[in-house]
Order: structure tokens, then C-alpha cells, then sequence
């Protein structure tokens, strides 16, 4: 039985990620960005060339620049010159 509730857990873990939004850093500097999910608040730094997933369930990010974006899970986003774009 613990081995069937592992399994499920971790389904659940991949399904939830599959939805995420992507954010690549197309800045030569690290971008610290403030990511708001419900009543849960956290910088999520994303180095120089590098990407993370974000908000599984929806979220705001706020970027360098001051740029505060709704994020529904799944977008590609890019952050170039501090700036979010969405592809």
C-alpha cells in the first residue's frame, strides 16, 4: 500500500510541474524575481542563462524592472533587460 501512495504522490508531483511556467534569464546578470502564489510569498533568483519553473497553480511574478505579471502555469517567459516576455 505505501509503495501505491509513493507512486501516486509522485504522479502528482510531475503533473503538477508539467503545467509550471518556465522562466529563462536572458540577462548577463542574476535576476531575483518575487513570486506571489495565494498568501505565499518568495525571490526566486534565476542566474545568467539559466531557467526555473514557477507556478504550478498560477501566480504573480514580479521582475527586475518592476513589471508585475499573472501567470496561469505553462507560459514560456523570457527576462531580458529586466523585463518579462511572454512567448
Amino acid at each position: 500500500m505505501l509503495k501505491i501512495a509513493t507512486v501516486f504522490v509522485a504522479a502528482l508531483a510531475v503533473a503538477g510541474f508539467a503545467k509550471a511556467a518556465t522562466i529563462t534569464n536572458k540577462d548577463a546578470d542574476t535576476a531575483v524575481l518575487v513570486v506571489v502564489e495565494g498568501e505565499s510569498r518568495m525571490e526566486v533568483a534565476i542566474a545568467a542563462g539559466s531557467s526555473e519553473q514557477v507556478c504550478p497553480s498560477g501566480c504573480f511574478i514580479t521582475t527586475p524592472s518592476g513589471d508585475r505579471i499573472g501567470l496561469e502555469g505553462g507560459e514560456t517567459v523570457e527576462i531580458v533587460n529586466g523585463s518579462a516576455i511572454i512567448k
